[in-house]
């Protein structure tokens, strides 16, 4: 509770700051909101699961909030620059942010689904915002409104599954709907339909195929900035908040509801690997790339273990760290170049070599080579599924993964291979501080993966 406490004040002091026009101190409080919040964080660790009501504080909420909170750090660094050039209303970029990600913490810390949807729609309503803040531009008003409306729509499909399971089991939180599930002779039959639609509701905000479909256009065209945050931190929540339900509460169910589930998966990886590697688009192609580690992401869900935690923590970590140095690089190549295509990336280890190298490191761990964070993720996944001899399945995922290669070493070709643009690209100081941040948790992750591999 401290931590919400925390990162609400944090996002009320910034906007405050905002109206006497402080604007070189808006980034220091952010970070020092955040940083004490991450001190919260720490301090309650490996204490006993503490019960707030609908909410409760264990290391499952609180490994995943650690991660939020440290990856929306790493994006508060690359607002340098970034928002005063755009807007004169700075205070409200911050303080969205960080009410989003107040909602983020509440949805991996729920324990009565009233609370989930209460998060899902603190995160949401400011996400819609953030995506259409832009208003002079009319791609941030297309985002904006796509995502609103297929956010409204998939809202619906979450609250009547609520209402359903609600109806059958006579309660909200998750301890008395597993007691049902476990103590029942007979299931009420309004229960199954309200699974399916909790899971079809979840897999919009996660961007799962076949309800990926305003992913890449509000990932296009909200601020770069802004779907780094979306691509990452909000992914991040809604898989632990898509974990405690299924894997928890609703595990007795477990053979009933993952037939659909692998359904979602196989589309989700092909539709998203297949669909990325025609895409020109450097930040179109990773947007249709985190379509395809959402199928990933899931797979944890298919054969429930007690490492399923650890694994999607493993794995969340790795897709975040590496998708922050994709997208501020990103960020630098659109500034100097103004676009975002592929051809814009020729010659990048010409311009700026440690920026090329963190990029190509970020591009090595998405496609799951080894040393890498994102390799130790797709193993722990792949590893996961064996479990029950699921071979067909991880031999398509596997697959998959190959046709990934070749968009991610598109990028890597394009920028040590071929000829761009003499000019030479800066990199302001905090953004070398996020590029190796981020590397180093990368590898350090992917050559040892025990240091967060049993945390839950």
């Amino acid at each position: 509770m401290n931590i919400i406490i925390t990162i609400s004040i944090t996002a009320f002091i910034v906007l405050y700051a905002g109206l006497f026009k402080a604007n070189k101190a808006l980034l220091p409080l952010t970070v020092v909101g955040l940083l004490t919040a991450l001190g919260f964080t720490f301090c309650a660790w490996n204490g006993n699961a503490v019960h707030f009501g609908m909410m409760q504080t264990d290391n499952f909420a609180l490994a995943f909030s650690g991660i939020c909170i440290i990856g929306t750090l790493l994006i508060f660094l690359l607002t340098q620059n970034y928002f005063h050039s755009k807007s004169d209303n700075i205070a409200e970029y911050y303080t969205l942010i960080l009410f989003a990600l107040a909602g983020m913490i509440m949805m991996v810390s729920y324990k009565n689904m009233a609370m989930l949807f209460v998060g899902l729609e603190i995160m949401s309503v400011s996400l819609y915002i953030l995506a259409g803040i832009r208003k002079k531009d009319f791609a941030s008003n297309e985002a904006s409104l796509k995502y609103f409306l297929m956010g409204a729509f998939s809202t619906g499909f979450l609250l009547f599954g609520i209402t359903l399971i609600y109806g059958a089991s006579g309660s909200f939180d998750l301890d008395k709907i597993q007691a049902y599930l476990v103590n029942s002779q007979a299931v009420s039959p309004i229960f199954y339909p309200g699974v399916i639609l909790m899971m079809i509701g979840l897999c919009f905000k996660v961007g799962a195929a076949p309800f990926h479909f305003w992913t890449p256009d509000v990932y296009e065209g909200s601020p770069s900035l802004i779907t780094t945050f979306m691509s990452t931190v909000v992914k991040t929540a809604g898989f632990a908040a898509f974990l405690r339900l299924f894997a928890g509460a609703l595990a007795p169910l477990h053979d009933f509801w993952v037939a659909p589930l692998m359904v979602i998966v196989c589309l989700t990886l092909f539709i998203g690997n297949v669909t990325a590697l025609f895409q020109k688009n450097f930040k179109r192609m990773l947007a249709y790339s985190s379509i395809s580690h959402a199928g990933y992401l899931l797979f944890s869900l298919i054969v429930l273990t007690k490492n399923s935690g650890n694994n999607v923590l493993v794995y969340a970590a790795a897709y975040t760290f590496a998708s922050i140095i994709a997208f501020a690089v990103l960020i630098l190549v659109k500034q100097k170049t103004g676009s975002d295509s592929f051809d814009s990336f020729n010659g990048l280890a010409k311009r700026n070599p440690l920026v090329a190298l963190c990029l190509t490191v970020a591009m090595l761990s998405l496609a799951g080579i080894p040393l890498t964070a994102g390799f130790i993720g797709k193993y722990l996944m792949f590893l996961n599924v064996m479990t029950e001899y699921k071979t067909l399945l991880v031999a398509f995922a596997i697959l998959n993964a190959l046709v990934g290669f070749y968009y991610y070493f598109r990028v890597i070709v394009a920028i040590w291979f071929k000829d761009g643009a003499e000019t030479e690209l800066s990199t302001p100081v905090q953004y070398k501080v996020v590029l190796l941040v981020s590397v180093a948790i990368t590898l350090v992750l992917g050559i040892y993966p025990a240091i967060i591999l049993n945390l839950i």
